[in-house]
């Protein structure tokens, strides 16, 4: 895959072997908490009779009050769901599980899955907070001193799995989407069909990453397209605007606090912030906790590609 590839946030860690019949392994009824959970239209579910069982799945745990990492998540695997289309909900089913009950309730979730528009197939759930830590402990979701600290800090893998075959696997969630989805699609060996129409062997030639691109590919990319040569009409990145051209049309100090501080600027009522707050659909830019230095190297990259694509 090049070093794109290898520069991003790849966790995968099998846990047991393909293949082996459900009574030979332990990743059964007998090990997953039957957790009941409630999804984003108020169905009550088990966890794993109704959700996992014989299933391929993607889980991952959220909040919707999150401003950084979760966002991320969400429309990084909003990616995925695209690349893998009418296979989610049939082939392959998401499940995103609130680690805050309290405050997401099944009307709240069902508002955050509306504002990154998710597609069929795609469970957000709540449930009593206590069963849930059980489960991301059973998950090995579960961090002590993190997810049970005084900060809203939480373990940020994703588990992926087909419970028929026992195959469970972890992955980041700043994932590349195309290798998620071949995952799903081959690893798992869930289906026959190849996991998209395009192929890498059509795929334009990667140039060695400045410091700034791989900032763009790794935290970035999940909501922006960069140009035509970054799918900027596939609809994959819709969640937040195109970028090529950006430091063209706005201030360098308006763009490096923003990049910096986009909460503390909404949070202002910034003028611009607040026009593509309501433009996108009222998806909060998230704080992705970059410095001075980091938001320099994204303003150097996006301008290089500025240069490179329009002249």
């Amino acid at each position: 895959m090049g070093v794109i590839a290898r520069c991003l946030a790849l966790l995968w860690l099998c846990l047991s072997l393909p293949g082996l019949a459900e009574e030979a392994t332990p990743w059964g009824a007998q090990y997953f908490p039957n957790t009941e959970l409630i999804d984003q239209d108020g169905e009550h579910l088990r966890f794993f009779d109704d959700l996992i069982k014989d299933k391929v799945v993607v889980i991952n745990f959220i909040f919707t009050g999150c401003g950084d990492s979760c966002p991320l998540e969400t429309a990084r695997l909003r990616q995925v769901q695209q690349l893998l289309g009418e296979r989610v909900g049939r082939e392959v089913f998401f499940y995103s599980i609130s680690i805050d009950p309290l405050s997401d309730s099944p009307e709240v979730l069902k508002a955050y899955a509306g504002k990154f528009k998710v597609g069929p197939g795609w469970r957000f759930l709540t449930g009593d907070k206590q069963q849930i830590d059980a489960l991301r402990r059973t998950l090995g979701l579960f961090i002590e001193g993190v997810d049970n600290g005084r900060s809203r800090d939480h373990n940020l893998s994703l588990i992926v799995g087909n419970q028929a075959t026992g195959r469970w696997m972890k992955a980041s969630p700043f994932e590349n989407p195309w290798i998620l989805a071949d995952q799903l699609a081959n690893s798992l060996q869930n289906w026959k069909q190849p996991s998209s129409e395009q192929s890498y062997a059509d795929a334009p030639q990667i140039r060695p990453p400045s410091s700034g691109e791989e900032l763009f590919r790794t935290r970035c990319a999940a909501c922006h397209s960069l140009g035509p040569e970054d799918g900027q009409s596939s609809g994959l990145r819709a969640v937040g605007p195109d970028l090529l051209g950006v430091t063209r049309r706005r201030e360098h100090r308006w763009l490096s606090r923003w990049i910096r501080e986009p909460d503390r600027m909404l949070a202002e009522h910034d003028p611009q912030a607040m026009a593509l707050y309501q433009q996108f659909n009222a998806v909060a830019m998230p704080n992705l906790r970059l410095g001075e230095d980091d938001a320099q190297a994204l303003l150097t990259f996006l301008e290089e590609e500025a240069v490179r694509q329009l002249q």
